[in-house]
C-alpha cells in the first residue's frame, strides 16, 4: 500500500511496505523520483542499540570508541557547507566525538556543573574548543569498494543490513552519519542513487528536481563543490539571487523517523535538517543510467543536451501565443539554417522593375502606394487584396523604419551605409549587445509585429515589401533586425515552408532576397543575428545550470 505527496512537477511516492527489489527497481528507481520507505530499517539492531536516549552513546562507544575519524569542523553552525573552504577536517577518536555528544545532552538537559572541565580535560585532539553543535560526523565509511583498507567502522556493520529493496545491487559505500546538536547540509546533489535510512532521531529532507538547477544556482561546474547550490535558501538575497524567489515552490519535503528511509535519485538536490542527536546510515550505488552510458558517447551527449537547453531556452526567450497555426519547437537535431532559402545570386530577377529610384516612406506615401497598386504589380500582390491585419503590419512596419530613418539621419543616407559582413565575430558582439537590450519578445517592437502576424500573412507582407518597398525592407534588415527578431523571422520562414508547396517556397525567397542589393549580406545579417540569438540563450544556459558566467570567470566563492 502507498500513497503519494507532492505536486504535478514532484511526485514522492510513500509506501507503508518496503517494496521487493524487482519492485523497487521497476516501479521506483527507473522513475528517476524519490520516493519514501516507511519502516524500511525498524528491525535494525542499530534502532534500539545505537539510540543516545537508551544507553546507545555508551554502546558506540565501547564498540568502536578507539576508532579513529575524520569529522567536519563547521564555523557556520548549524549548517554543514560541503565546500571544503567553509568547513575544516579534523581527526580525532571517535570516543571524543562520543564525548561531545554526551556534554551536548547534558547541556540541553540543563546539567552544566564539571561539563566543560571534563571536555577541556578531555578533548585535547580538538582546536580551538569547539561547541558540540560545529562538529558533524558526516559520511564516515562503514563499507566502501573501493577503499576498503580506510573503513575503521566495520565494527558496526553487523547492527545494520542491507535493505531488501537493494537486493542484487553493487553498493559503491554504506555510511555513518551523526550530529551531536542540530544540523543542517548545504543543498546539493550526489552523482549515485541514495538510500537514506534514519536509525535514531529525526530528519527532514527538502528535494528538487534536477530541472530546478537554475532557481538554485548551483557552484560552477569547474569547481570543488560544483554540485552544491551557491545560495541559502531561507532568507536568499534576491537581488543577487533572483531566481532563487522560486526554489521552494519547486521543492517537497519529507520527514524520516527512526526506522524510515528515503531513496534520493541521483541529480536531486537536497538539504536534509537532522534533530539533535540523530544517527542515520545511507546506501550509495551507481545507476544504470550511468553505468551503461559508453564514455566515447560523452562529447555527442553533451552537445545533444546542451543544444536542447539552449533551444528550450530560446522558446522562453521567444514567448509564443496561443496558435493553431503555430508550428512545433524545432527538435534540438534541427539542421542549421544556412540553408535558409536561396543564396544564389541567379535567383535575383534580372529586371530591376521591383526596385523604385525613389521610394516615398512617409505616411501618406504608404497609403498612396497602397491605394494606387495598379498593372503588373497590382496583378502580382494587389495591396487592395491584403488582409486587413497584414495591410496594418505593412503599414506599421513601414512607419517605424520611417521613424527609425528620421531618428539616425536621411534615408539616402541609412540606405548606403555599409555594414560589415567580413567580419562574423564584430557582427556577433554588435548583436550580443542588441541582444542584451531586447532580451524578449514583448521588448522587441519588430519581432512582436512579426511574431503577431500568421505565416501566410506574414508572407504577403513581406512580398508587398520586397515590390512596393525594397529600400525599406533592405533598411529593416540589415540595420534594425534583432537577434531576437532574427529568430523569429527564420521560425516564420519554416512556418511558411510548411504552408507552401516547392515551386511557392522558390518564388518567395526569389522576391525576398531579390530586393536587396547583396543577397549574401541579407543572409548574413538574418543568420548572424538568430545565432547571436542562440548565443545569449546558450550563456543563459551556462549560467542557470553549470553555474559559468562567461563575463566573470572567476568561481562564485
Amino acid at each position: 500500500m502507498n500513497k503519494t505527496t507532492g505536486c504535478d512537477f514532484l511526485t514522492i511516492q510513500i509506501f507503508e511496505r518496503a517494496p521487493s527489489a524487482a519492485e523497487f527497481e521497476s516501479g521506483v528507481e527507473l522513475t528517476n523520483f524519490p520516493a519514501v520507505f516507511r519502516g524500511c530499517a525498524s528491525d535494525w539492531e542499530a534502532c534500539s542499540k545505537w539510540n543516545p536516549f537508551s544507553n546507545g552513546l555508551d554502546y558506540l562507544e565501547e564498540r568502536a570508541g578507539s576508532v579513529e575519524v575524520e569529522a567536519m569542523l563547521s564555523r557556520t553552525a548549524p549548517i554543514f557547507n560541503g565546500d571544503i573552504r567553509s568547513h575544516e577536517r579534523v581527526s580525532m577518536p571517535f570516543s571524543d566525538f562520543i564525548k561531545l555528544c554526551k556534554q551536548h545532552m547534558m547541556r540541553s538537559k540543563g546539567n552544566t556543573v564539571g561539563v566543560d572541565a571534563k571536555s577541556s580535560a578531555s578533548l585535547t585532539s580538538l582546536p580551538q574548543d569547539p561547541t558540540p553543535g560545529q562538529i558533524y560526523l558526516a559520511q564516515f565509511p562503514i563499507l566502501n569498494d573501493e577503499k576498503e583498507d580506510k573503513v575503521q567502522l566495520k565494527s558496526l556493520r553487523q547492527d545494520i543490513q542491507t535493505p531488501s529493496l537493494l537486493g542484487g545491487k553493487s553498493l559503491s559505500s554504506i555510511n555513518f552519519w551523526m550530529n551531536s546538536a542540530q544540523a543542517r547540509s548545504s543543498t546539493h546533489y550526489d552523482p549515485h542513487h541514495n538510500l537514506l535510512c534514519v536509525v535514531s532521531g529525526c530528519k527532514k529532507v527538502v528535494l528538487w528536481p534536477p530541472s530546478a538547477s537554475p532557481s538554485l544556482y548551483p557552484m560552477p561546474i569547474y569547481g570543488e563543490a560544483s554540485n552544491h547550490s551557491s545560495v541559502g535558501l531561507d532568507n536568499p538575497n534576491l537581488s543577487d539571487y533572483p531566481r532563487a524567489e522560486h526554489s521552494l515552490k519547486q521543492s517537497q519535503e519529507v520527514t524520516l523517523k527512526a526506522g524510515d528511509a528515503v531513496f534520493i535519485p541521483e541529480g536531486w538536490f537536497h538539504q536534509v535538517d537532522s534533530d539533535e542527536l540523530t544517527t542515520a546510515v545511507n546506501f550509495w550505488w551507481q545507476s544504470n543510467i550511468m553505468s551503461n552510458m559508453p564514455e566515447h558517447m560523452d562529447s555527442y551527449y553533451l552537445r545533444r543536451i546542451t543544444r536542447r537547453l539552449i533551444d528550450r531556452e530560446m522558446n522562453l526567450l521567444v514567448s509564443k501565443p496561443s496558435s493553431t497555426d503555430l508550428k512545433p519547437s524545432s527538435t534540438d537535431l534541427k539542421p542549421s539554417s544556412t540553408d535558409l532559402k536561396p543564396s544564389s545570386t541567379d535567383l535575383k530577377p534580372s529586371s530591376t522593375d521591383l526596385k523604385q529610384p525613389s521610394e516615398h516612406i512617409d505616411q501618406d506615401g504608404i497609403n498612396e502606394s497602397i491605394e494606387k497598386g495598379t498593372g503588373t504589380l497590382r496583378e502580382k500582390t494587389p495591396l487592395h487584396d491584403l488582409d486587413p491585419s497584414a495591410s496594418q503590419a505593412l503599414h506599421d512596419l513601414i512607419s517605424f523604419v520611417h521613424d527609425h530613418v528620421n531618428a539616425v539621419g536621411t534615408s539616402r543616407e541609412l540606405q548606403h551605409a555599409s555594414p560589415s559582413y567580413s567580419d562574423p565575430a564584430r557582427e556577433r558582439n554588435n548583436s550580443k549587445i542588441l541582444v542584451n537590450a531586447l532580451s524578449c519578445l514583448e521588448d522587441d517592437r519588430v519581432a512582436h509585429m512579426l511574431w503577431n502576424l500568421e505565416a501566410s500573412k506574414l508572407r504577403n507582407v513581406l512580398l508587398a515589401m520586397a515590390r512596393y518597398f525594397p529600400r525599406t525592407l533592405e533598411a529593416l534588415i540589415l540595420h534594425m533586425l534583432s537577434p531576437v527578431a532574427a529568430e523569429v523571422l527564420t521560425q516564420k520562414f519554416d512556418e511558411i515552408d510548411q504552408q507552401s508547396g516547392e515551386e511557392d517556397r522558390s518564388q518567395f525567397y526569389r522576391e525576398f532576397y531579390g530586393a536587396f542589393d547583396d543577397e549574401s549580406a541579407a543572409m548574413d545579417i538574418i543568420l548572424t543575428r538568430k545565432e547571436a540569438f542562440a548565443f545569449q540563450a546558450f550563456e543563459i544556459v551556462l549560467d542557470k545550470y553549470l553555474g559559468v558566467n562567461i563575463d566573470s570567470p572567476e568561481p562564485n566563492i
